[in-house]
């Protein structure tokens, strides 16, 4: 008589999972279905994700949008909580702690890319479900295949921080997924820079910041703005998610237009200049790194066309002036401002106040 032996999988794959498969086929943008399901466009990308549940009434929806069965829909649901507490359960609570309290837990729940859970098994669900792994050794292969694939501006930085800045690249990866994209075409990019480059002169991101993703989608680009978690000290990073689509991932970290757009620049060099199979994270400047010169070079030659740097180079450290150039060379004077500090013509203190400011309220 055969044994009869009982299937456990080694993984939980959300339903959303097949929904967000199904947005890609057939091309509809987020924005589009969540006006369709009645729902935010975040809910929506949580709802790809596994964040939140996928509730009787969605179902409905999903039926009536997608049409595949509501039944489906909460069956897929039920097996899904099911096997990400089978997973959490096999896993001894003294590694389950330990392996927690080295996440950036509290701004992964702050930053909505998480649920707060009491029950330790239950958070350590949660947690396994948004790394995509199924265990903790799997959690540190994942990890540590890319670190191996990762150039950090910061020697050991990446090492020594590996959960916070594995935690930031895996919400930017997530949130990538959900965004719609032409094929890479580095030709396209290039050709593109010159229009990204007019935005700096728009103030609001909630203005430029969505012109910008259409731009970057059209080069095949997914565009993400995240706040960096504890410990987690990038300002960007650059990684091919698919064969065809790549992803920048920024963090405003220094809350100012002259470092966004800088970074921005930066990091769409490291994407035409350098290897596709690398992960770039950016922390603090290494001014001996070959990829980092080349990309500041980059994104200075963008941000200052040759035609611009000499006359800034001549240029007097005032206000009018530098307000006069920035019009004249169709750019924002707080650029100017970041690159007068950057070859030491000016203090970082001196004029400052022309650089524009956000806030994440913003």
């Amino acid at each position: 008589m055969m044994e009869q032996v009982t299937f456990e999988p080694e993984w939980a794959i959300p339903p959303g999972a097949t929904i967000s498969g199904i947005l890609q086929r057939k091309k509809v943008p987020i924005a589009d279905f969540a006006w369709e399901m009645e729902l935010a466009e975040q809910d929506v990308e949580a709802l790809c994700e596994g964040r939140i549940a996928l509730s009787d009434r969605i179902a409905q929806k999903l039926e009536q949008i997608l049409g595949v069965s509501a039944e489906f829909w909460i069956v897929r649901e039920a097996q899904y909580r099911s096997d990400a507490n089978k997973l959490a359960e096999r896993i001894p609570p003294s590694d389950a702690q330990a392996w927690i309290r080295d996440l950036p837990l509290k701004d992964m729940v702050a930053y909505g890319w998480i649920e707060h859970y009491q029950n330790q098994s239950e958070q350590l669900a949660e947690c396994l479900r948004f790394f995509d792994v199924s265990s903790i050794p799997h959690f540190e292969k994942r990890i540590n295949s890319v670190a191996d694939r990762t150039k950090f501006r910061t020697s050991g930085t990446f090492t020594s921080k590996r959960h916070a800045v594995g935690a930031w690249l895996r919400f930017g990866e997530l949130t990538a997924q959900q965004i719609i994209c032409e094929p890479w075409n580095p030709l396209r990019l290039r050709k593109l820079l010159p229009e990204m480059r007019k935005l700096t002169l728009l103030r609001e991101p909630q203005i430029f910041l969505p012109k910008l993703r259409a731009l970057c989608a059209a080069s095949g680009i997914a565009l993400v703005i995240a706040r960096t978690p504890s410990g987690c000290r990038a300002s960007g990073a650059t990684m091919f998610i698919t064969e065809t689509k790549a992803m920048i991932l920024l963090s405003f970290r220094h809350l100012s237009d002259d470092h966004f757009w800088f970074s921005f620049f930066h990091e769409c060099g490291h994407l035409l200049l350098h290897p596709k199979e690398m992960v770039v994270v950016e922390g603090e400047a290494d001014k001996n790194d070959p990829m980092e010169k080349e990309a500041n070079e980059f994104a200075e030659d963008v941000l200052i066309p040759a035609p611009w740097k000499q006359l800034l180079d001549k240029l007097r450290p005032n206000r009018n002036s530098i307000v006069r150039f920035a019009v004249r060379a169709g750019i924002s004077p707080g650029i100017v401002v970041g690159q007068l500090e950057h070859r030491k013509i000016i203090d970082h203190k001196f004029l400052s106040y022309l650089k524009r400011r956000y806030t994440w309220g913003d």
